[in-house]
């Protein structure tokens, strides 16, 4: 068996490709869906506190209004967004369109765009 250079991976690892919009769309994906079962988890606090009762909901609130709330509540909003449109995404390659790279890169600034677009246009409203 020949020896192999010891200073190449064994398998292909991070540090043989480059980085692509694509996969870092991906690996935000991945990150978004854990970001985003925290906020659902986030949600259900909300109705818990506002059940048990208005001394309890103050702390709540008082979290909330604060500036780590605000950023909190802002980064689920961009995170559920950003989630929803990178789904419509995938689902749009499911369907067979876009896999062009071009069309991907396109697509991928589009979804990133939109989605802080959207959280903007969330909180404006809010």
């Amino acid at each position: 068996m020949e020896s192999q250079n010891k200073n190449n991976p064994l398998s292909p690892h991070l540090q043989v490709y480059k980085w692509q919009l694509s996969s870092l769309l991906s690996i935000t994906h991945r990150l978004t869906s854990v970001i985003n079962t925290l906020g659902i988890t986030f949600i259900c606090f909300w109705i818990i506190f506002l059940a048990m009762g208005e001394d309890w909901y103050k702390y709540f609130s008082l979290f909330s209004n604060s500036f780590l709330g605000k950023f909190v509540l802002i980064g689920f909003t961009w995170s559920f967004s950003y989630h929803l449109l990178n789904g419509i995404r995938h689902l749009c390659w499911d369907l067979g369109y876009g896999y062009e790279i071009k069309t991907a890169n396109l697509s991928g600034i589009f979804v990133l765009t939109s989605s802080f677009i959207l959280t903007l246009i969330f909180w404006i409203i809010l």
